[in-house]
């Protein structure tokens, strides 16, 4: 007997999917918070010694914001390749939860000022950065799912033509084998028609050159004497 699906199962559903897409976000924020730092640290020089604030400040912005910009996109497009993702779902909750470590982070270190002041040109560029990053996040899912559908595709292609290479060889080693059958039956026919065939036999001329007597008739009248 089959058991019934639990009531429960849509809520469990629901809740291991919160959970991968919290945990892509995390994890897209812990990898791109050690790019970053490694990024800054290679290109501080570089980006102080730019001539003007209007280059400096959105090249920091997208070196701070590395995680939600690249990568979150290119683990949202490696997950769509293996697990079907809603797109906006996927996107904004990992954005989303990603922003909110963030932001805990920040007040952890500088209290309820890290959200009432430093609300500068720099703090828009992070939101248009956070907004292109959920985009870009929408349009690598849709690219994975596309992916893997065409692999997928790719995948059944190739399964139906070895199904029909296998079907042609079992066709040729079936009439093959019904040759062989045959040819073995027709050699085990030939010595049967060949021991039945009648024994010949030798002729008189034959018998008397080979020195033998041939035997009188039996059936020759014999004459009355007088």
């Amino acid at each position: 007997m089959s058991s019934k699906p639990s009531a429960l199962e849509p809520l469990r559903v629901r809740v291991r999917r919160f959970q991968f897409i919290v945990g892509l976000g995390f994890l897209s924020l812990v990898v791109g918070a050690m790019l970053s730092v490694s990024l800054v640290l290679r290109l501080h020089a570089r980006v102080s010694a730019l001539p003007s604030d209007f280059l400096r400040i959105p090249v920091a912005v997208a070196l701070e914001d590395l995680w939600v910009l690249a990568v979150l996109p290119t683990l949202c497009y490696g997950a769509a390749r293996i697990v079907a993702l809603r797109t906006w779902t996927t996107a904004v909750g990992a954005a989303l939860s990603g922003g909110v470590f963030v932001l805990a982070l920040n007040f952890v270190r500088d209290g309820m000022e890290s959200f009432t002041t430093g609300w500068t040109v720099a703090s828009a560029l992070r939101g248009l950065a956070f907004v292109g990053g959920i985009l870009l996040s929408a349009r690598a899912i849709r690219a994975g799912r596309a992916a893997a559908e065409k692999g997928s595709a790719e995948a059944e292609a190739k399964a139906v033509a070895r199904k029909s290479e296998y079907d042609e060889f079992l066709k040729a080693a079936e009439a093959g084998g019904a040759r062989l059958e045959q040819r073995e039956g027709g050699a085990a026919e030939a010595p049967s028609a060949s021991g039945n065939a009648p024994a010949a036999t030798a002729p008189t001329g034959e018998a008397s050159s080979a020195g033998e007597t041939p035997a009188p008739p039996s059936h020759v009248p014999k004459t009355p004497a007088a």
